[in-house]
């Protein structure tokens, strides 16, 4: 059997203004920009992708998934997102993490890795 991982979906509320933010804070290119399915990857030819789509009907409940990054440099990264418009996000951190947990504009969190000890 072979798989191959294609996508993470992120329920948006705002698709397009969410998938924009995400290809502008990870220097991906767009692959589709309708307003129902927002697509953006590493490059045109590169998987997995991300598809921002809209909330589904009645859906209150979030998600049970967030993303992980690890840059070369935390902090500079940190600061980056920081100034495209995402903000830190308390989820009960007790100071002594090596990451940084943050928001994106919508309230999704993901983490800023500490770098790689190589």
């Amino acid at each position: 059997m072979s798989l191959e991982w294609e996508q993470v979906v992120v329920d948006s509320a705002d698709p397009a203004a969410l998938g924009r933010w995400w290809a502008d804070a990870l220097g991906w290119v767009v692959l589709n920009d309708s307003p129902e399915e927002y697509e953006i990857r590493p490059r045109e030819d590169r998987l997995p992708g991300l598809i921002f789509g809209p909330v589904p009907e009645g859906k209150t409940v979030k998600n049970r998934l967030h993303l992980d990054f690890r840059p070369d440099d935390q902090e500079a990264e940190v600061a980056r997102f920081l100034a495209l418009g995402a903000r830190h996000a308390d989820i009960g951190q007790t100071g002594e993490e090596s990451w940084v947990t943050l928001a994106d504009p919508e309230g999704n969190e993901f983490c800023v890795l500490s770098s790689r000890r190589r």
